[in-house]
């Protein structure tokens, strides 16, 4: 029989980011960098640890903006955003250095995204039989759910998103989810949409066509009455073609990023209070943060 026990994989960029534009910026080191991010994050994850007391878990970085494969495909991905300055990157290693402190497995890469590194750690957990949790507030890592069991999840609003929900989410499967965010694109990663098809056609069509493959093969379908601006749509779709197939490479998760990832590695380790203390007191982290430290809950899960 399957081992049930989920494993819990974290997307940590996301909950980083969310501490450094949420928190004040109350805390700074002896370079006058800020310190908002390490301290939010730092308090999300004694929360999370307290709460899912999970036997395995791991967690992705981000380290690939700019530099990603699939900036190769498509040199304007995510050309709109920023890179982080040098006060955003020292809390971004030290939140790293506090997960791993915390007893949880890290994984990042300079080619790779996150996302792309969760997909490759949820394909390997799925070798063992247990059902994956993924802990991020991305759309775009519900593609990753395959079974009965997986869910992506943010704690912070309760949400859960299930086989089921994606459904009623999107009005797609899960398995069409690639499909569907290709015929939409992703204006926050800079990934251009079909014009003319929004949410609700590209559902519409996914659920007669099935697939996006199956589509393309069947344009003049859309012509036949049945598809309101049918004209308009095989056109749109025909001339762009080319648009498509980026966008699909661009979407679609990478499972298998040349990396080791050993289901064995990611058990929860016993995690150090006193080493985790003194790590934030060396980078400037003192006060009400160590009180809250001491008195955490996780201390007491293993």
């Amino acid at each position: 029989m399957a081992n049930r026990q989920p494993v819990y994989l974290l997307d940590a960029s996301i909950y980083i980011f969310r501490s450094y534009f949420s928190m004040p910026d109350a805390w700074h080191n002896d370079q006058g960098f800020s310190l908002n991010a390490v301290y939010g994050y730092t308090l999300f994850l004694l929360k999370l640890l307290s709460e899912l007391k999970p036997a395995r878990i791991a967690a992705a970085f981000d380290e690939s903006l700019g530099q990603c494969f699939r900036n190769d495909i498509y040199p304007a991905y995510k050309s709109s955003r920023a890179l982080p300055d040098d006060s955003l990157v020292f809390q971004l290693e030290a939140c790293q250095r506090v997960t791993e402190l915390l007893g949880i497995r890290s994984y990042a890469h300079t080619r790779y995204e996150a996302d792309d590194l969760i997909a490759s750690l949820a394909r390997a957990s799925r070798g063992s039989g247990r059902p994956v949790h993924i802990v991020s507030r991305d759309k775009d890592l519900a593609q990753l759910i395959k079974k009965s069991g997986d869910c992506v999840f943010d704690p912070a609003d309760g949400r859960v998103l299930d086989c089921d929900a994606i459904v009623e989410k999107f009005g797609v499967r899960p398995d069409q989810l690639v499909d569907y965010q290709t015929l939409l694109g992703d204006p926050i990663d800079d990934i251009p949409g079909v014009p003319g098809i929004g949410a609700k056609t590209a559902a519409k069509l996914l659920n007669h066509f099935d697939t996006l493959a199956v589509l393309q093969l069947n344009l003049d379908d859309l012509t036949n009455g049945q598809w309101r601006g049918g004209a308009r749509l095989r056109l749109s779709l025909q001339e762009n073609a080319e648009q498509i197939a980026i966008a699909r490479q661009l979407v679609q998760l990478e499972d298998r990023v040349p990396m080791s990832f050993r289901i064995t590695d990611l058990r929860w380790d016993v995690p150090s209070r006193r080493a985790l203390t003194r790590y934030l007191q060396k980078i400037g982290l003192t006060g009400g943060i160590l009180s809250t430290i001491e008195k955490s809950a996780v201390w007491g899960t293993l």
